[in-house]
């Protein structure tokens, strides 16, 4: 394909998943002749796995530790993966660049009170008149900045704070398909012309008793041993394995980044997200149509990477979509080794892509059971994402060199 001024490429890449903090970590995952074994927390949440976050030194880009204290956990991972890849992009001391850069941030609600949740849980099995035992609770229970910290778009705020972005900034909310309509928003930008260069991206922390009941209350996480994505069976639960993730990118118009002599790990050839009942086939046909055009190209120099949730129906469905659409080309559930990370799902699966895109990499089996080996290194990569209740979205990729 050839190279246009208004291309999307990415620049900078800031990840943090329960395979380690930065880039190197996942590189080395994705050049691997194995993958690694992934981390997996199986008696904190027990019966649910979860896979972890890593040692993180917060204070490598979080400086103050003020900053730190009024920050929750996928507050400072958000923070923390945004300055990974503000440092990766060569942006981050630059200050009339990243004074001038937009911000799109995927986020979720802020963690909860468990003790005051715990506390009106068991004060209602007593009385009757829960409505006022509600009220009574929530006036003199709650701390008066949780509804603060709770904001979406505290996390746009932090990073704003922290790492001085200042240029325009959206927050979308709305599970995986948040993640999704964040890329989607800063490509169309961009190659609008309407941006230069964007910060984009989400977090998500797993280690929540509030998430992984939100998550079971559909019947939908796995409990018991963990098990590779596509090896997923209903009698082991829904299929979920959620995952602390911090996934963040720069993209920026072609133009923009060869001014500067930055290092573009891949171009954004397309990118759209949708929805819709998923009934009678309207999934598959839909997901036909966000993959119209990676259809084609060489099947051996692709690789898909499946954002699928792990829910063994849904998963099921995408996969005999992928297989049909893009044949022949190698699958790699990439929540397999992550876990699930609802908002940051889809950037993460970009971040993914643009690694191993850059690295040439023929990336192993996530899932050797269901999944074939790549003959070729990576010169095509498909990302999708199908969220667990709602949202599909599919990018394309191709190696810039």
């Amino acid at each position: 394909m050839s190279k246009a001024a208004s291309d999307v490429v990415i620049t900078g890449i800031g990840i943090v998943t329960c395979l380690g903090v930065g880039k190197e970590a996942h590189i080395a995952a994705l050049t691997a002749a194995k993958a690694p074994e992934s981390r997996v927390e199986s008696e904190k949440f027990a019966p649910y796995p979860v896979h972890p976050l890593p040692e993180i030194d917060w204070s490598q880009q979080i400086a103050k530790k003020g900053d730190q204290r009024q920050m929750e956990n996928w507050q400072r991972l958000g923070v923390f993966a945004a300055g990974l890849a503000l440092d990766d992009s060569g942006f981050k001391d630059n200050a009339d660049a990243v004074g001038t850069m937009d911000m799109i941030v995927a986020a979720g609600g802020g963690e909860r009170d468990i003790a005051v949740d715990s506390l009106i849980v068991n004060e209602g099995l007593k009385r009757n008149d829960r409505e006022n035992l509600l009220n009574e609770k929530l006036t003199t229970e709650l701390r008066p900045t949780l509804f603060l910290a709770q904001l979406s778009n505290l996390l746009a705020g932090n990073i704003s704070i922290v790492h001085k972005v200042t240029g325009s900034s959206r927050t979308f909310m709305g599970e995986e398909g948040a993640g999704i309509s964040a890329v989607e928003t800063a490509f169309a930008r961009i190659k609008a012309g309407q941006s230069t260069h964007t910060l984009v991206g989400g977090a998500f922390s797993a280690e929540r008793i509030d998430i992984l009941l939100l998550i079971e209350a559909i019947q939908g996480h796995s409990r018991g041993d963990w098990q590779p994505l596509w090896s997923r069976d209903q009698k082991d639960g829904g299929g979920v394995i959620l995952g602390s993730v911090g996934a963040f990118l720069v993209l920026e118009s072609r133009a923009h980044a060869e001014a500067r002599g930055a290092h573009i790990y891949a171009t954004v050839d397309a990118i759209e997200g949708d929805r819709g009942s998923r009934a009678e086939g309207k999934l598959e046909a839909r997901l036909e149509r966000l993959l119209a055009p990676a259809a084609g190209g060489s099947a051996a120099e692709t690789v898909v990477f499946s954002g699928t949730s792990g829910l063994i129906e849904l998963a099921a469905r995408e996969k005999v979509v992928l297989e049909k659409t893009l044949p022949g080309a190698p699958l790699r559930g990439y929540g397999g080794l992550s876990g699930h990370g609802v908002e940051a799902h889809f950037p993460l699966g970009l971040a993914f892509a643009a690694l191993a895109l850059d690295a040439g990499a023929k990336v192993p089996a996530f899932d050797p059971a269901h999944e074939a080996a790549m003959a070729a290194p990576a010169r095509r990569a498909i990302v999708t994402t199908v969220g667990h209740a709602r949202g599909e979205g599919m990018a394309l990729l191709s190696a810039d060199a």
